[in-house]
């Protein structure tokens, strides 16, 4: 059983499950806006060209290219730029609606075990993530900030698919044996999840700057084991805020190094990541197999999106679809922790 039954579950967890799919979606029309190009396509914030929604008619378009004579309307841009900071601002309607719910709860019921803080968590982080949206605007998608932009709504998801678990009430009741087992895989399970987390930074900051396209070839990069790289400046984390990074400013050598680095990560996540489904099918337990085969179906369909985008240089649907199954896998390592956390052993 995955979803507890009505009467067991947690005030809000219907709300709490809506919210998470509504930031996938969010997360997915971020994906889009960046890897279209219209991380710029409203050059101001919080509205576009100076409407809520975007200029739509002539008449409009040629008022905001007299306003903003360097950054002309271009419709394909400025509609997925706006329409995903609207949609972010109903995921924030979402957590107020949530901490709202849990603070009913608490009033109700003082001894209540429902969530309370983690709410007032998410709150701060959708606000927070308000914030490095307009930073990404106003400092011409910095790299250092469109990063942490992105890791900031996995980091939102991740913890509201946590609410969700948390809300739904449901454990894991196992013999002494297996939660014997499943205490010997904790700092397995806990390791890999830190390599996926610094993996997924990692190709936040490949995208960040532009750094996709920088190994055009399989399995070698530019025609070679080992091609010319320059870390020093692909891995500077101090550059200078002001010029407009659309499509990136770094050189050939440093955006190889940073692909290429992305690379080693993947073959090192996979590797970790196989080493745990083995160890998860080793207990025994049916539901640590079912997570098990989950983690293995989603870290393959991940690894064949990241070689597709070489192999094909970087098509949007498959760039897109690229960065929602990485969210997918940060959703299962929190799922699988969270059961790992909460199961206690048969009375």
């Amino acid at each position: 059983m995955l979803i507890n039954t009505a009467e067991k579950r947690k005030p809000g967890f219907r709300l709490a499950a809506c919210a998470t799919a509504f930031a996938v979606c969010v997360i997915i029309l971020g994906a889009f806006t960046r890897l279209a190009d219209a991380g710029l396509g409203c050059p101001d914030w919080p509205v576009c060209y100076g409407h809520i929604l975007w200029p739509m008619d002539a008449e409009e378009v040629a008022i905001a290219n007299a306003a903003f004579p360097d950054t002309p309307v271009e419709h394909d841009k400025t509609w997925p730029e706006q329409v995903h900071r609207l949609l972010a601002t109903g995921l924030g309607f979402f957590c107020i609606a949530l901490v709202g719910l849990a603070w009913r709860d608490r009033i109700k019921n003082r001894d209540s075990l429902s969530p309370f803080k983690l709410p007032l968590i998410l709150l701060g982080m959708v606000i927070l993530q308000g914030m490095f949206g307009r930073w990404t605007v106003t400092l011409n998608l910095w790299p250092q900030v469109v990063t942490a932009h992105l890791m900031g709504g996995f980091t939102t998801l991740s913890l509201l698919w946590l609410l969700t678990l948390r809300l739904n009430n449901y454990q894991w009741t196992v013999s002494p044996s297996v939660m014997q087992s499943l205490q010997s895989i904790k700092p397995v399970l806990i390791t890999v999840f830190v390599l996926v987390i610094f993996q997924i930074m990692l190709g936040g900051w490949t995208s960040s700057n532009y750094a996709a396209l920088a190994c055009p070839d399989l399995p070698m990069c530019q025609t070679v084991w080992w091609p010319t790289m320059d870390f020093a400046t692909g891995f500077n984390f101090a550059q200078d805020i002001g010029p407009n990074y659309l499509g990136g400013v770094m050189d050939s050598a440093a955006r190889t190094a940073i692909h290429f680095s992305h690379r080693i990560g993947a073959i090192i996540v996979t590797i970790s990541v196989l080493y745990l489904v083995w160890r998860l099918l080793k207990t025994g337990l049916p539901a640590a197999k079912l997570w098990a085969v989950t983690l293995a179906v989603v870290l393959f369909v991940q690894v064949s999106l990241g070689l597709s985008n070489v192999i094909w240089s970087l098509p949007l649907p498959v760039a897109v679809a690229h960065n929602a199954v990485g969210a997918m896998l940060m959703l299962v390592f929190v799922g699988l922790s969270h059961r790992f956390y909460t199961a206690k052993v048969q009375a």
